[in-house]
């Protein structure tokens, strides 16, 4: 993989994407929240409601994976109202670079993550990286109609299935 710097900062007309900060906390555990029911339990809120905003902002804090690109606050240009993430995370042997976002509900259907998207595509590019994957659950709708206007193909492959569903593995070149 290359060696990328983490983005400072990349910008749309409509958009900032910026390193999470702590206080960014209280968004994500708002992600969290909304967290569609047939998502798996680990990433839902728990029955205890963990996990909690000083575990959220702690997370942020420790950033336990500086030497990746890593998942950008995504930030309306106007407001300076944070609507979500959107970034280059690596699957779980860290050889393959996933693009990852996640909107609040609020901002759905807006453009914003596709927008998101090809501004961290481009930095992706930019950075030497040749393709990009992306896993999605066969029935987020939303989020495959995103990846397919941001031209990931789905490649056939299931990379889990669970009572929660079939997780659809998808890929995009990123040419020079």
């Amino acid at each position: 993989m290359p060696d990328a710097p983490r983005p400072t900062m990349l910008t749309t007309d409509r958009l900032v994407l910026r390193p999470q900060r702590e206080s960014d906390a209280e968004v994500f555990r708002q992600l969290w929240n909304e967290r569609d029911e047939r998502v798996p339990s680990h990433r839902r809120l728990s029955t205890d409601g963990r996990p909690t905003v000083a575990e959220i902002a702690e997370g942020i804090r420790q950033d336990r994976a500086p030497e990746q690109p890593g998942l950008l606050t995504v930030v309306l240009r106007d407001t300076d109202e944070v609507i979500g993430y959107c970034g280059v995370v690596f699957d779980g042997d860290g050889e393959r670079p996933e693009l990852a976002f996640e909107l609040l509900q609020a901002a759905h259907n807006r453009g914003y993550a596709t927008e998101a998207g090809r501004i961290v595509i481009g930095w992706a590019r930019d950075h030497g990286y040749p393709l990009l994957w992306a896993t999605v659950w066969e029935w987020n709708l939303a989020s495959r109609r995103v990846l397919t206007k941001l031209e990931f193909a789905d490649t056939g492959v299931v990379t889990k299935e669970s009572p929660h569903g079939r997780s659809l593995l998808m890929m995009r070149d990123v040419p020079a």
